[in-house]
Formats: structure tokens, sequence, C-alpha cells
């Protein structure tokens, strides 16, 4: 199974590129507000946890980021964009 999600293409930029081993997420924030404090707050969350290569962010200027996510922690990841609303809805196909 293999999830499947959508986001507010008006305020959020999100592609996902396969590496084999992992997944990059480019994400760019469209603008200041709530999807910024989202994913401030995830990056926070991996970066406290005790993995520390369960999810890599590197962060850009105007509010770009590139997140490198082990294929384990993939659906995680994903759950936690759900939680912090940058995604709209999450199902598995």
């Amino acid at each position: 199974m293999q999830l499947t999600y959508r986001f507010d293409q008006a305020n959020l930029k999100i592609n996902e590129i396969d590496m084999g081993t992992d997944t990059e997420f480019e994400i760019q924030i469209l603008n200041d507000g709530p999807l910024l404090r989202g994913i401030k707050e995830i990056h926070k969350a991996f970066d406290e946890n005790k993995d520390y290569t369960d999810v890599m962010f590197y962060i850009y200027e105007h509010h770009q980021y590139k997140v490198i996510v082990r294929k384990d922690y993939y659906s995680d990841f994903v759950l936690a964009l759900m939680k912090h609303k940058l995604l709209l809805s999450v199902e598995w196909v």
C-alpha cells in the first residue's frame, strides 16, 4: 500500500523524489502563517527524537526546505505533515 496526499497548492509546494533507500521532499511554504509554524514544529519533533537519521532537514531562504526521509519513516513524516495541517488529506491506495 502507498500513501497519497493532497495539499493547498496556493500556499504550499511539495515535490517528492524517490532516492532508493530515502525519499526527498522539496517543500516551499508560500506565505507566513500556520503552515510555516507547522513545518517548524515537524522539524523540532524529528530533531528532538532519539533517531538522528530518520528525517534530515535542510533549510533555505524563502521558506524552502529539503527534507530527506528514510523509507521506514515515510508514513510517520507524511502523517506529521497532516497532523500539523500542511496536508488537506492522506489516504492509502
